[in-house]
């Protein structure tokens, strides 16, 4: 499988879902708003406001309390890669196939432009939501702020950064990854259930089952990646993690052992979704994807 399984119709709305909530390039100041749409309007795989609509699909969640939720939340990953690519990160020239926010523009820029887009991703979130109760939507801004925070995509990041040539354990591989990357994917995948009350905590357990499994295979299938792909392929830098020294799946399992564990989190998934009815082949087809895709 060589592309997402999304509908097109979801991969059009969140692009202008997008477009409408950012702030306009012509509007002061404008070089700030022209850094914030170049990084969160470039594209990408969109996984996370696939999972969104494919886990509101599932929920029968209304489609414009979805778009605030996926808006919102690709703005903090958008923010997320920006501060991630820096100099003092992990110093990447490319992102996407194209030059990061601090090349692209400069580093005082790009810092600014990430705060901003997380700044915004709260402004969406907490606007009202039809249909959904306030003590709901408090909800929805508490989750997205913990999956951003120190105990999710920030925390996860630092122990990225402390763990360079390290020799990690696979318990304390997997313990940076669920919080540098499955935070904001339970977040996407659990969100939604918030949005219709008849959900039961039944239900919602075997969401979050659902996206632990296929957060931790997206970070097992990039450390593939990142020894099996190419630079073109990959828009960004082959062979990054293994210059760095970062510590990576098949350095620790092996490539077998890595695609040996991809497997299993694969089959995790798909059992998680057993607690479900007929609407959940979305969800079904984002797993395939993330084990399957080549970039």
């Amino acid at each position: 499988m060589s592309s997402l399984q999304l509908p097109e119709k979801y991969r059009i709305r969140i692009e202008r879902v997008l477009d409408e909530v950012l702030p306009k390039a012509d509007i002061s100041p404008s070089r700030l708003h022209e850094a914030m749409r170049y990084s969160a309007l470039a594209g990408g795989k969109r996984i996370r406001p696939g999972l969104v609509y494919a886990s509101g699909q599932a929920l029968d969640v209304q489609l414009g309390a979805l778009d605030k939720i996926a808006a919102a939340i690709e703005c903090i990953h958008a923010y997320s890669l920006v501060h991630d690519d820096l100099p003092a990160m992990d110093d990447d020239d490319l992102r996407r196939g194209k030059p990061t926010a601090h090349k692209a523009f400069d580093e005082a820029t790009a810092i600014l432009s990430g705060d901003a887009l997380q700044a915004l991703a709260f402004d969406i979130i907490s606007e009202p939501i039809a249909g959904v109760p306030p003590r709901n939507q408090l909800k929805l801004v508490q989750l997205l702020a913990s999956a951003a925070g120190s105990n999710g995509m920030a925390g996860g990041q630092a122990i990225d950064l402390a763990s360079v040539g390290s020799a990690l354990t696979e318990n304390q591989l997997e313990v940076m990854h669920s919080h540098k990357t499955g935070a904001l994917i339970i977040a996407c995948v659990v969100m939604p259930s918030y949005c219709n009350d008849n959900i039961t905590e039944r239900q919602r357990s075997a969401l979050t089952r659902y996206a632990k499994s296929v957060g931790l295979a997206f970070q097992v299938q990039d450390d593939i990646l990142d020894v099996e792909s190419d630079t073109e392929t990959l828009g960004k830098q082959q062979g990054a993690d293994i210059a760095a020294n970062k510590p990576t799946y098949p350095a620790l399992l092996g490539m077998s052992g890595a695609k040996r564990k991809l497997h299993i989190l694969y089959e995790e998934a798909e059992a998680a979704l057993e607690e479900f009815g007929s609407n959940t082949e979305l969800l079904h087809n984002i797993a395939q994807y993330i084990v399957n895709r080549n970039k």
